[in-house]
């Protein structure tokens, strides 16, 4: 008699198309699951690299995921602001490489304004090493000018050239407008999947400017309003910023630099690792995948039991086959191995399908994924994450087996030849 495992193979293939639709199915599960793993994964390392090659993060006297929160991701406000004396202080330090300082507070239909420096664009990275690129336009020079983040210019639909006005607080209803000194639009960013892509860069100095007849909050009257071109002959340098970022020339002096500023004696500040800043945050949100696992999870035990309900609904159809193995030697265990090997196989070709699928899927549609989503995805490489996948799906199908083949096992022990009608 052929070996149990050729014999499945071609009793499978002779019921193809139901068995093709039962493994497909199984397979598109499997590559749920597995594409879910990976953009885990991707999810978490774009998170927790938000921003890199940045060494410390400066603000007020704040927790620290308060301080990531409205310096890194723009949400919530500032406990208290940092004067630009021990902004200078620090970024005066002989551990100190280069800063970037931000200044937060105003928006624009929605989407926040920063303050910074063009030393932004040279210096800030994310995903581990990749630098910021422009998708059109290049950095701000002049004091009224403007880079956008990519989402900001697609849903508003600005472009290089287009003329903004600056919004004062985070209202969007635009009842107090910085209307009299507008912003040109010179550069727009790629793409990113951080925090920058919703925000609207400025020059500090624009900042200042926007704000040099204004007093406590309070818009200016006619006759207090400063012109445009009058602000510019003013001291734009800031008399505070919201926070600042920190390279240093030596990751060794980290911790050193990090203790001075926490017991800076003349002002009350923090001194965060955005790296542990970031993990600490991920702790909170990360219960969100999770559910995505266990949600995927669910659709292969979905794709499994699909498998079983085509398992049994054949048993009558196969009820002469089962006879005649019996007529030409075969015994109920052989009959019982036959159904657990069909089961196993049908897991094998669903779980090895489901990787090439996801393969496939994700070697195409990587970049778009990335350029849409900001999420920078890798098809998995075989693995032992995969690898185990795979072998929890073959050996679920082997279990959820056992109930055919028991049904199957007990029928040739009673059936014969004849077929009962």
């Amino acid at each position: 008699m052929t070996p149990l495992p050729g014999l499945a193979a071609r009793s499978l293939w002779n019921r193809r198309v139901s068995v093709g639709l039962t493994a497909l199915a199984l397979a598109i599960s499997v590559a749920l699951l597995i594409g879910v793993e990976q953009v885990r994964k991707a999810a978490r390392a774009s998170f927790t690299q938000t921003i890199s090659g940045t060494d410390l993060i400066v603000g007020a006297r704040t927790s620290p995921v308060q301080l990531l929160l409205y310096s890194v991701f723009h949400i919530g406000y500032a406990s208290n602001a940092v004067s630009w004396d021990s902004y200078e202080a620090v970024a005066g330090s002989g551990l100190v490489a280069w800063t970037v300082p931000i200044a937060l507070g105003d928006s624009h239909r929605g989407f926040r304004v920063m303050g910074t420096t063009r030393d932004l664009f040279e210096h800030y990275r994310y995903a581990r090493t990749r630098e910021l690129r422009f998708a059109a336009g290049v950095p701000f020079d002049g004091v009224y000018e403007a880079v956008l983040g990519a989402e900001v210019a697609a849903a508003l639909g600005y472009r290089t050239g287009s003329e903004i006005v600056i919004s004062h607080g985070l209202d969007d209803t635009g009842f107090l407008e910085h209307g009299d000194k507008p912003f040109r639009v010179v550069g727009v960013l790629e793409r990113t999947g951080t925090p920058l892509d919703r925000s609207v860069l400025i020059p500090l100095q624009g900042i200042e400017a926007i704000h040099v007849d204004w007093q406590q909050g309070r818009p200016p009257t006619p006759g207090e309003r400063v012109a445009a071109d009058e602000a510019l002959a003013r001291d734009l340098t800031p008399d505070s910023i919201t926070a600042f970022l920190v390279g240093l020339k030596s990751r060794a002096a980290t911790f050193r630099l990090q203790r001075a500023i926490n017991d800076y004696p003349d002002e009350a500040l923090t001194a965060i690792l955005p790296g542990v800043a970031l993990a600490e945050l991920w702790t909170v949100l990360g219960v969100v995948e999770d559910v995505l696992f266990v949600v995927a999870g669910f659709v292969v035990v979905a794709g499994i039991l699909g498998m079983v309900a085509t398992l049994l609904t054949s048993l009558n159809e196969r009820r002469r086959e089962m006879a005649i193995l019996r007529a030409v030697g075969a015994r109920p265990a052989h009959v019982f191995g036959l159904f657990l090997m069909e089961a196993g196989l049908i897991g094998i070709v669903g779980a090895a399908a489901g990787f090439v699928v996801i393969e496939a899927v994700l070697w195409l549609g990587a970049d778009a994924i990335g350029r849409h989503a900001g999420i920078h995805l890798l098809a998995p490489a075989p693995g032992w994450r995969e690898a185990a996948i795979a072998a929890l799906v073959v050996g679920a199908s082997l279990l959820a087996g056992l109930l055919p083949a028991w049904q199957a096992y007990r029928r040739s022990l009673a059936d014969g030849l004849l077929v009962r009608t």
